[in-house]
């Protein structure tokens, strides 16, 4: 079985630790490759981290994933709130999903509150900061481990 872990990164998430500090924090998104790489290889497990500002691009990573990733973590940003079609994606894959997002987004704007990838998630993660991707991680590591 792959021990594989796709780490899918939406919009505007290659300016983390630029934008809005105050909210998102000082860590960049290499930052948070460094940490999920460090805690994959306690287990065995490898990461793939990629990010787009597209959300076709994320679309074809999920699909990608269904031939080569045992695990998905995703903080699809805004598309979260809007996109059906990373909703359909995410169907058609039968691997374990935990969604992230680096803030609490129910403390935020109304339109934030509706997550369609947590429609399909088997888990969410939010408002640990760059710290709620080590935890995703860890998390689907030690289900791959326990499925041996």
């Amino acid at each position: 079985m792959s021990k594989t872990i796709y780490i899918l990164n939406g919009p505007n998430l290659n300016l983390l630790g630029q934008r809005q500090p105050e909210l998102y924090g000082h860590d960049t998104l290499q930052d948070v490759e460094r940490t999920c790489t460090a805690v994959a290889a306690e287990f065995g497990c490898e990461i793939v981290q990629r990010q787009s500002n597209h959300e076709g691009q994320l679309v074809d990573w999920i699909h990608e994933a269904r031939q080569n990733a045992a695990g998905i973590v995703l903080n699809a940003a805004a598309y979260t709130h809007t996109s059906i079609a990373i909703l359909d994606a995410l169907n058609t894959y039968d691997g374990l999903v935990i969604e992230v997002h680096v803030s609490q987004i129910h403390k935020r704007e109304s339109f934030r509150h509706t997550s369609y990838v947590g429609l399909r998630a088997d888990a969410v993660l939010m408002g640990f900061g760059v710290n709620g991707y080590a935890l995703a991680t860890r998390h689907v590591c030690e289900m791959l481990t326990a499925k041996g």
